[in-house]
């Protein structure tokens, strides 16, 4: 087993933990882009949601969203190599977005180039946001407790295995806009006024369709006591543009769970871009998988 020391966790800007949880444990992040009425930004650039929100909603054309170039990746990794630290590096998914294959286009150039791409080690959460979030804070909590690479990943994917997180949409129009809609797609047609609960599973799926915001609500309170049923008690909250909602969620969780939350946070430009204002999203893992054990 490899000292904890020696071991790094990197992962992109779209799993949107909070920006103290990723500074207190000094994890790597490789931004990618967002582009509003062809304006381009480093999504990690972006600090102000509110004026980002503001702009995508008065843009006629919406925003696109682009991965991390190779050289973004290998700025973040090289310090790192260099240090003579392993990496884990925990990405969106492939199925969403080009981010993971172009970290393995990064790694294969830094092996080729012999500057130690091989102690680079990727994995595809298959999932977004939180989801990423909670196997990135898995892989961390593994190499706190003494572990390397092979057991940050074994982590990562006990999360991977064990959570599905739901996301309460407040319109499919921006989804339909982005061309990211995946399973969702024959919900479209006169169904826009619809409220659906998705989720991320590889692409993005459908759980259900509701008619109004308050239903929504209920069916992710429900969500939580079943993930509670079944062992999880590391309880997340993300949402777009609605702290109060989320925070009334909160209150409701805490009393499922009877605990605090893994964390609670705001998703920010890129999966922005793509569901749109109004998101609630929902997930639980065990906290044996999130502290150092």
């Amino acid at each position: 087993m490899s000292n904890s020391a020696d071991t790094a966790v990197v992962c992109d800007s779209s799993q949107y933990l909070p920006p103290e949880v990723i500074a207190a444990k000094g994890i790597g992040v490789v931004s990618l882009y967002v582009s509003i009425d062809g304006h381009q930004e480093a999504e990690s650039q972006i600090t102000d949601y509110d004026d980002f929100y503001s702009r995508l909603r008065q843009s006629s054309s919406g925003a696109t969203t682009s991965q991390p170039s190779l050289g973004d990746f290998i700025d973040v990794w090289q310090p790192l190599l260099d240090q003579g630290k392993d990496l884990v590096s925990i990405h969106i998914s492939s199925a969403i977005s080009g981010t993971f294959e172009a970290a393995n286009q990064a790694r294969q150039r830094l092996i080729d180039e012999g500057k130690g791409g091989e102690r680079i080690h990727l994995y595809d959460s298959e999932m977004a946001c939180g989801a990423t979030g909670l196997c990135v804070l898995a892989a961390h909590a593994a190499i706190e407790a003494g572990g390397g690479p092979a057991e940050a990943l074994a982590r990562a994917k006990g999360v991977r295995e064990t959570l599905k997180m739901w996301f309460a949409v407040d319109t499919l129009e921006y989804l339909r806009k982005g061309g990211r809609i995946g399973g969702a797609s024959a919900w479209i047609g006169g169904a826009l006024k619809i409220k659906p609960i998705l989720t991320i599973d590889r692409e993005i799926k459908p759980i259900e369709r509701v008619r109004t915001r308050a239903r929504s609500l209920e069916r992710l309170r429900g969500y939580a006591r079943q993930l509670h049923e079944s062992g999880a008690d590391a309880w997340v909250i993300q949402h777009i543009q609605d702290p109060e909602t989320a925070e009334a969620l909160a209150v409701d969780l805490r009393e499922i769970f009877g605990g605090k939350p893994a964390f609670i946070s705001e998703i920010g430009p890129v999966i922005g871009a793509h569901v749109g204002p109004g998101l609630l999203g929902v997930g639980a893992v065990s906290w044996s998988l999130l502290e150092p054990s």
